[in-house]
Order: C-alpha cells, then structure tokens, then sequence
C-alpha cells in the first residue's frame, strides 16, 4: 500500500492562538453542571429496564448451579473469549463465562443498530486470526461478521455450553476456609470458584440522559444498544427501516454509533432531529474488500507485526523507514510528521521538540477535517455546528462517508444543544430546545455507555468481598491499587482487566487480551504448584503503585482541556478512574516488565499459599 502523507493546511495557514481560545471555549460551555449531572442514576427505570431487558434472546428457564469450580470469568465479551482461550491454551478447561447477555460477544452482541462497523483495521482488531485460519471481508467489517466470528472462536474452543447467560452477578465473597470465591447470581446460583477474571469491559452499562419531563414522554424509547427492529423495520445487517415512512424521528447523541446509525435514519424517516452535544470528527472511510492477492501474500506472524505497526502509527511515534501499513485517520498524524521529518532529513530533535511538532500537526489535521465538513454540508449554518473545535483524541476518531451528506436532505435537521451542555427537556409529544417544541413519534439513545468513578455502577455487583471482609469498593475508593496491573492485595486469586494500572495499547483487543494471557499465566501456575492462593503482598503492591505513579503517563491534564465525553469522564476533573493512565515508558516496555516477571519463576511480590 502506499501510503501518503494527508493534505492538511500549512503551519502559517492557521492561527493556533485563536484556535487554542476557540478550543477552550467550546469545551467550557458543554460543561455539565455537576459531575454525572446528565445522565440519570442506575436506579432510574430506563437504565434499569435496560440492563434487566434483552430483546434479543428470550430468557430460558433454568434450574439453579450449585458447583465448584476453577474459573469464574466474569463477562463473555471480547476479554473473557480471550481470557478463556488463554487458559484452554494453558491446559486449564475447568471454567465457567458468566454473562448477562443471552450469548457471546459483549458489544457486538447488544449492538446491532443500522450500520454498525469496526471502527478500525478489523486485520488487527479482531484476534486470532492466524489461529483462526481466516480474514475478515473488508477493512471495517461490519458488526454482524464480527459477531459471528465471535461465535466461530466460542464454537472451536468449546465454550458454549459451559457458559451461565442471562445471568447476573449480585455478590462475590472470598470465603478463607476453602480459599474460594462464593458467587451469588439473579438466578440463584451458587458458584464456589478458586480464581475470578473479571471481563465486565470497558463500556457495558448504557447511559440515559437526566433531564426534565423524561419519562413524560409518550411515543417510543430505546438505547441504541437495544435496537428495536420490530418498531423500525429492517433486521441486523438488513436495515431496511422501512417503517419510519411515517415517522418523526430523533436521535439524542453524536459518537461513533450515532454517525453510523444517522444516514440510514435520515434515509428512511419521514422526519429526523439528530441532538448533538459535541460533533465528533468524521473522516472518510475507504472500505474495500480484502485484496485476496494481498492474503495469500501473508506470512506467519502478520496479524502481530500488524498490530505493532498500528501502535507505533497511531500511539507512539513511526520509527524512520517504517512504512504505516494501517494508512487511515488513526495514524494520519503520525503517518504526515513523518513525512516531514524525513523531508528534513531526519534532524536530531529531543521529546519536547518532537511533541511540539506533533501538537502543530494535531491541529493541521484537524483543520482538515473542519474544512471537509464545510466542503459537504451545504447549510453554512449546520456546517459551522458539525465542526470539531477539539484536539485530535479529545473524543473517538471517526470515519463515514455518508454521515455529512444526510444533513443535505431536506428531512433532517441538526439540534444544537451545546448551549445548554445538553438536551432542555422532554414532553409528552416530543423535546423542547431554545424554547421550542419539537413533536416526534420516536427517541433513540445513543447517548453511551457508563464511565464513571463509581465503580459498584459502573460494574452493577453490589458486593465484592476479599479476604477480611474487605469491599473492593471502599480499598479502591481513591483509584486503583494493583500489582502488575491485575491483581490487589486482599482479593487473591482475583484478576483484573480493562483500563487499570498497565501498558496502553490503542488497539482494545491486544491491551485486554494480553492481560487475561497473564491472568490465565498465574492460574496455570497455581493449578500445576498446587497453589490454592495467590494474592499480592501489601508491600508488593505499594512498591508497584510507587514506581507506576513515577512513570506514569497522566493524560489527565491533556483530557482536561478538551470538550466532555467518555475519555474524560465527561469532564470530572477529579475523577480517580480517568482512562487513558498507562505506564509511561510505553507498551514494549511494560510488556518486557511482565515477562520478565513471569520469567523470574516465583512470581515476586505474592503471596502464595498451598
């Protein structure tokens, strides 16, 4: 492939001091009120009725488990495939998924609206390939193909049918006589598991907006999470919503479903009101087919060196003569300052200088894609609104060529809502913004997914016990505390994965997929030492905390200037559970730490009882 460097403005053709004054403006006025002020509690009915509700498989009557086990893994979604693939990898098979959903795939099982796709190079997003044996069809596959390779790793690997669905965990209590975790589940059950690998992911509770009059409202409701088919018409990977012909529409959100989801809305709706907060930055999308020449090229060991590159392009920093082999808006930055660099002749520059010329290309690029939204919209007007005012990672990096052109039809029309840093307020016929009325059949929620510091609402146990009694909500009540990343002390033979105390990796799948492999390490290591516990020392754990906090990479003062969304806990300042903290020194190196680790055979800084 060859890959160009992007045509973006030149540094003298745009005024950084007034875009930086810009920038920060536009984040001030879409500040909420109080920290989680717009979105409604886990109480509420809607977020409830929600978590409770799967219109997608109906709940089948079962009797009750009573058993002992050696893995609870907790969540069938990307992590916990992973997590049991690592340990049948391991030679350990006695394992249970615990899931809330009616099968596997985590968000490619509860999202199915109108076109769901990856939202990057699905040849390194989605794992396994090479053991797999396949590819996917195109470079953004669509939901519905990544569901059902899902479906294809659970099958070859012989999950299924041990997996708990439909069922929820309500209690985890480490009981010391057995050395054992006592799960307790909505279907009352009763697990006594020796080790718990918590894959709940990252962004699984979807979210609803507080506001006035909510639940006056008398038409339609639902979350993009709970595509309702039945009141749209069409079928997932089938949107054919032929039965909005006759309805008015509206849509309360931006992000990456909302851009997906809104042409086809736009397509078939007889009217469409799209609620933006924040525009996100939409890119186009080249989606070919999987060039079959290009496949049968491939040698063994692709997908990992893939997955390396687009780390380096998007995360890192481009090594000279390395070519970007992903070549989309996730590496564009990168891809172009090294262009440059290499135009200069590669010159002898320190970080500071380096990081300088990356901010200065961060806003060349988006510059760019401010002046693609005004080159497609024809309103001036909209075209103004659906202008990105933020750094580049300031919220999730998009692409879709349809997205701009759907504002163009004569059915849709943007609400701007980011004077009020939200929606006003709803009413039984529709939702009032500026002082208007605005009548609609149907609301749909793509408002996200929980990020918050509240961890018992953001995993939905209400309680989770160590050893002594300790509540992992009150020994985490500050931020975590780990070693390695993965485990704390407390809670032995309990693993931890998601975005907590470790390496960063842009790429989900690599980042969690290599924790549930060290998880599923330290498990094979305790069933083969008859090892009933392994639990992180006090000591262990605060003099990894220690040299975590030295070295980390806090993002948190970037994220603070950038408009709210999920990356900065929708602007909480003080948030203890920002996403984006990770060891400093970069991915390599803390993967070079946790083999070294491993390598050292007595598993330092744990403690281990037979």
């Amino acid at each position: 492939m060859n890959c160009l460097k992007s045509i973006v403005p030149a540094p003298e053709e745009i005024d950084i001091p007034a875009l930086k004054a810009k920038y920060a403006a536009e984040r001030d006025k879409r500040m909420p009120s109080k920290v989680g002020g717009n979105y409604a509690a886990p109480e509420d009915h809607l977020v409830h009725d929600t978590r409770e509700h799967d219109p997608f498989t109906p709940v089948v009557p079962r009797d009750a488990v009573d058993e002992d086990i050696e893995v609870a893994i907790l969540g069938a979604g990307w992590t916990g495939v992973l997590a049991g693939f690592h340990l049948t990898r391991a030679g350990i098979t006695d394992f249970r998924h615990i899931e809330h959903a009616g099968g596997f795939g985590g968000t490619w099982y509860w999202n199915r609206y109108p076109g769901i796709q990856c939202d990057n190079d699905a040849y390194c997003y989605l794992p396994l390939l090479e053991e797999m044996g396949t590819l996917p069809s195109k470079k953004f596959a669509d939901g519905k193909e990544i569901y059902d390779y899902i479906q294809t790793i659970v099958d070859k690997f012989e999950f299924r049918d041990k997996a708990l669905l439909h069922t929820e965990i309500t209690a985890i209590q480490w009981d010391e006589s057995i050395k054992r975790y006592r799960i307790a589940t909505n279907r009352g059950d009763t697990i006594r598991a020796q080790h718990v690998i918590m894959c709940g992911g990252t962004l699984s509770t979807p979210k609803f907006p507080s506001m006035p009059g909510l639940h006056k409202f008398k038409g339609k409701m639902f979350h993009t999470s709970r595509w309702d088919f039945e009141y749209t018409g069409g079928e997932w990977g089938n949107p054919v919503l032929d039965k909005l012909a006759d309805k008015r529409v509206a849509i309360l959100g931006t992000g990456a479903t909302s851009i997906q989801a809104v042409p086809y809305l736009g397509k078939y709706a007889k009217q469409l009101y799209v609620i933006q907060r924040t525009p996100s930055s939409v890119d186009e999308r080249p989606n070919p087919p999987t060039d079959q020449e290009w496949a049968a090229s491939l040698k063994p060991g692709w997908q990992a060196e893939r997955q390396t590159n687009f780390l380096r392009a998007a995360n890192e920093i481009i090594p000279p003569g390395d070519k970007d082999l992903i070549c989309d808006i996730w590496t564009e930055i990168n891809r172009n300052l090294n262009a440059e660099l290499e135009e200069d002749g590669w010159p002898q520059i320190d970080f500071n200088e380096f990081m300088q010329r990356r901010e200065v290309m961060d806003f060349r690029v988006m510059e760019r894609l401010r002046k693609r939204v005004e080159s497609i919209v024809e309103d001036p007007e909209t075209a103004e609104a659906l202008k990105p005012y933020y750094r580049f990672m300031c919220k999730r990096p998009l692409s879709n060529n349809d997205y701009y052109p759907t504002f163009n039809r004569p059915n849709v029309k943007l609400i701007d809502v980011s004077k009020t840093a939200g929606l006003e307020a709803m009413t039984e016929n529709g939702f009032i913004q500026d002082g208007q009325e605005y009548e609609i059949d149907c609301m749909i929620f793509a408002s996200g997914f929980e990020v918050t510091s509240d961890l018992k609402r953001r995993w939905g146990i209400e309680q989770i016990e160590g050893r002594d009694g300790v509540s992992i909500y009150d020994h985490w009540a500050d931020g975590p505390l780990t070693l390695n990343g993965n485990m704390t002390h407390h809670f032995p033979n309990m693993y931890f994965t998601g975005y907590i105390q470790g390496g960063l990796n842009g790429n989900t799948t690599v980042q969690f997929g290599e924790q549930a492999r060290h998880a599923a390490w330290i498990i094979a290591q305790a069933h083969n030492r008859g090892i009933k516990a392994v639990e992180p020392t006090r000591e262990g754990m605060e003099a990894y905390v220690k040299e975590f906090r030295e070295k980390e990479l806090d993002l948190s003062m970037v994220l603070n200037e950038c408009t709210p969304s999920y990356f900065t806990n929708d602007g909480d300042k003080a948030a203890k559970w920002f996403l984006f903290r990770g060891w400093g020194p970069g991915w390599d190196d803390w993967q070079r730490k946790i083999e070294s680790w491993r390598q050292a055979g007595d598993m330092p800084g744990m403690r281990l009882d037979a």
